[in-house]
């Protein structure tokens, strides 16, 4: 059984939604560092405590946000509402976080401390309803990937406006006054994320709830997630798949600049490329998957991908027109997966509903999440460590051999091991189009049944049709 076909201005919503996660959230990965060092005015040290400290908090926050957001009872479903409840303190910390208080520097690294960690919990309590909610739009599974197309189209167009604008907005509002700059410009992108929010609100519906409603506790909830073998499966997968690509993105700065000999004003246009080449990637998506079964463009996209990251080793990295267009192509292959894998998020929580007869959607996504975090945080270590091992100086005028190496691996080889150790973890998923049609059956059947016992027991009043309320 399958929903009838999402409309446009659906689609574009749900969009929206992560549009406006990365409008803040971008900005965080890109600039954040830099903020918290050369402006703000914290040690490297202390920084990189205060961001990974965060990480430790997830493991406990997420799966809580997931459990909270299962047990949500309101007229908009389970995960909608959060996008209109959050959504404002989520825009107001992140500013805070990047207002520079006059005070002396320990209070200063208390306020860096407090308002990462507000902007961090409003992050999880806004964006672990938001990816669950994919997953309870509809329950076609072509759909889903469609959806997901749009969502990181979306995205792409959100980095874009952040690279391109923050910087020279800063730079516009602050003058000589850096901190300032960052204040201002922060606040309107985060504005502009804000309106990207409430027409996500505004424009999805949440309509597939579970077959059979259940009312266990946290407790059960947890243990009863582990039984579903796919879902831990694809924590795995959420793993390996977030850290090739994040490794070459954080490589990719020092690519440009030590190994390609180029400026700060090329990076810009090139990563702003990569972005483009992403944003085709993503509507590739459902061409592919509309002709094949989603595992195995999964699958194929990442032996290719490994494949192309070791022929870009042999790049003559001065030949500029030939590494353009490499990397082009190489983001629009990079990008594919990335719906099928928000997509088969949800087919696993329909594959554990259907296993188990619970659908606990908020704490399968947390789940992914916090890998996907520990993932992001895994390669950007990889990053540092491999740099310092390879001899990298930052103060240096001429990198040497060895760190040239070093850096051409960090952008090509060692992304590839990445995506061939990514498709071997695809083979283990199951959740193929053949298996997903069954389960689709079945669970239909389900809420049909339930639903005629539900009209028996209130005396033959049928229940209300459409939005989940």
């Amino acid at each position: 059984m399958k929903t009838s076909a999402l409309s446009f201005r659906e689609k574009l919503g749900y969009g929206m939604g992560d549009a406006g996660c990365n409008m803040i959230g971008g900005a965080i990965m890109l600039f954040l560092n830099y903020f918290y060092t050369d402006v703000f005015g914290l040690a490297p040290a202390m920084v990189g405590m205060l961001l990974l400290s965060v990480r430790v908090l997830d493991a406990v926050t997420d799966p809580i946000m997931g459990a909270i957001a299962d047990r949500t009872q309101s007229r908009w479903g389970r995960f909608r509402p959060w996008l209109l409840w959050v959504s404002l303190p989520y825009v107001l910390f992140s500013v805070l976080m990047f207002t520079t208080p006059d005070w002396s520097y320990d209070n200063k690294v208390i306020w860096a401390f407090v308002t990462y960690f507000l902007m961090s919990l409003t992050y999880t309590a806004i964006n672990i309803p938001y990816c669950s909610l994919g997953g309870v739009i509809t329950n076609d599974p072509g759909e889903r990937v469609s959806c997901q197309s749009y969502r990181f189209v979306m995205v792409g167009i959100a980095t874009l406006i952040l690279s391109l604008t923050l910087l020279p907005m800063a730079e516009w509002f602050g003058g000589e006054d850096k901190a300032r700059g960052y204040q201002l410009a922060m606040s309107v992108l985060a504005l502009t994320g804000l309106a990207m929010f409430l027409f996500c609100f505004a424009n999805v519906r949440q309509r597939i709830r579970p077959a059979v409603p259940s009312h266990d506790d946290l407790k059960n909830d947890l243990r009863d997630v582990w039984k579903n073998d796919q879902w831990v499966r694809i924590l795995l997968l959420t793993f390996c798949n977030v850290c090739p690509g994040f490794i070459r993105m954080a490589a990719t700065l020092y690519y440009v600049t030590w190994v390609m000999g180029q400026t700060t004003h090329f990076a810009t246009l090139f990563i702003s490329l990569g972005v483009a080449g992403m944003m085709l990637g993503s509507t590739l998506a459902k061409v592919l998957t509309d002709r094949w079964c989603k595992l195995k463009v999964f699958f194929w996209t990442n032996i290719a991908l490994a494949l192309f990251s070791c022929g870009f080793y042999w790049i003559d990295p001065h030949a500029t027109v030939a590494v353009v267009i490499a990397y082009f192509l190489l983001n629009i292959l990079h990008q594919i997966p990335s719906p099928l894998h928000w997509s088969l998020m949800a087919d696993v929580d329909d594959y554990g509903e259907w296993k188990t007869g619970k659908r606990i959607t908020g704490i399968s996504f947390s789940g992914n999440l916090f890998f996907l975090k520990v993932g992001l945080a895994v390669a950007g270590a990889m990053v540092g460590f491999l740099l310092s091992f390879y001899g990298y100086d930052a103060g240096a005028k001429q990198q040497s051999a060895q760190a040239i190496n070093g850096i051409m691996l960090l952008f090509t080889l060692i992304p590839a091991v990445g995506y061939l150790i990514t498709a071997g973890v695809v083979r283990l998923m199951k959740v193929d189009r053949q298996l997903m049609r069954t389960i689709q059956d079945d669970l239909a059947l389900r809420r049909e049944n339930f639903r005629d016992l539900h009209v028996i027991q209130r005396d033959g009043v049928a229940p209300q049709t459409g939005e989940v309320k």
